[in-house]
């Protein structure tokens, strides 16, 4: 299944990308596919940790010491 979708681009990066669909042959769709499928899995894991860091900080998810992680997972000397 494909989720057709549209986005604005400034002129600039508008350019960019009718340059190098020119120069490559491949349609600008190509690249834009291209472009998201390589970086949604980063911004997601960003956006996931950002959230693990606003929970922290408002004490809804705890946090673990070394030395906590060591006597949980029985790793003392």
């Amino acid at each position: 299944m494909t989720v057709a979708t549209s986005v604005k681009l400034s002129d600039e990066t508008g350019a960019k990308l009718e340059r190098l669909a020119a120069r490559t042959g491949r349609s600008k769709s190509y690249y834009l596919r291209e472009a998201v499928e390589t970086h949604i899995d980063q911004l997601v894991r960003d956006y996931e940790l950002l959230e693990t860091a606003q929970n922290v900080r408002a004490g809804r998810e705890r946090t673990y010491s070394l030395a906590e992680v060591e006597d949980i997972l029985d790793l003392g000397d």
